[in-house]
């Protein structure tokens, strides 16, 4: 059984972060294994709070896994602090690593920052080299390069040492959503177009595609060709959940809204 390891933050109300990670990866066909980096208190409405895990039982976490149940690919989601950053990076460095998909929440869709400034030098000296795409989303993308266009925002991060690096425009206004690919062995932006979903259940979508990227390369695909699985499986699992109604604010997405095909 293919295996893929998540490194991020615990969601109480399921909606993001290793839950999603889980779900993501286990309707993908995966076993699915978590180091948690993070406890938070959040629901639809928002986050409440959090406690970050300490480096030493972050660094416990990481070796259990990774002598015992060796992952075909990692996510890394949430890592709270500078401190957690190198701890993460430190015990990853002692194995021979499978591909890293680095979701680097630092930015949230709204446009506010989740980070301090040392953390966010950590993690762009420490894992964004190590990773085999990170996955910003536009603003997280402008704080880092200082620039607006998505485009010049994915070939200016390339710089930072990543393999590949997938610029996220879905919180953007319009009747499609855009995102852009940019690639270390092509001069050439790989852009993707997706109607959009009229839906207030986004929460965690990040997440979603980020663990389903994960698993994709896990499963033997290319960087270009997980990122397009990835972004139909979830598109599906939007669509799906389109009209429910889970909780007051921004629900969820549908991480099984196909649980018997979805990984064929």
């Amino acid at each position: 059984m293919i295996k893929v390891l998540s490194i991020a933050g615990s969601d109480c109300s399921g909606g993001a972060g290793i839950q999603a990670d889980i779900k993501t990866m286990s309707a993908l066909g995966a076993y699915a294994m978590s180091v948690i980096t993070a406890v938070t208190a959040q629901n639809t409405l928002g986050v409440c709070g959090y406690e970050a895990v300490s480096p030493q039982l972050l660094t416990s976490q990481i070796d259990c896994v990774m002598t015992d149940i060796p992952p075909r690919a990692i996510k890394i989601g949430m890592l709270p602090s500078a401190a957690s950053v190198e701890a993460v990076a430190n015990a990853l460095h002692r194995y021979d690593l499978p591909p890293i998909v680095l979701d680097p929440v630092m930015v949230s869709t709204s446009g506010h920052s989740l980070l301090a400034p040392d953390t966010v030098e950590a993690m762009t000296a420490l894992l964004f080299p190590m990773a085999a795409i990170i996955t910003p989303n536009v603003h997280e993308a402008r704080a880092l390069t200082g620039i607006d266009s998505p485009q010049l925002q994915a070939r200016q991060l390339l710089r930072l040492g990543s393999q590949a690096v997938l610029v996220k425009g879905g919180d953007r206004q319009g009747s499609h959503k855009y995102d852009y690919l940019a690639l270390q062995s092509s001069n050439e932006i790989i852009e993707f177009s997706t109607p959009t979903i009229l839906t207030p259940n986004t929460h965690g979508t990040g997440c979603t595609l980020s663990s389903a990227i994960a698993t994709y390369l896990a499963r033997g695909q290319s960087i270009t060709q997980a990122v397009t699985m990835a972004r139909e499986y979830l598109l599906s699992a939007l669509a799906a959940n389109a009209q429910a109604q889970i909780g007051h604010g921004h629900g969820p997405v549908n991480h099984f809204f196909n649980l018997h095909s979805c990984h064929q």
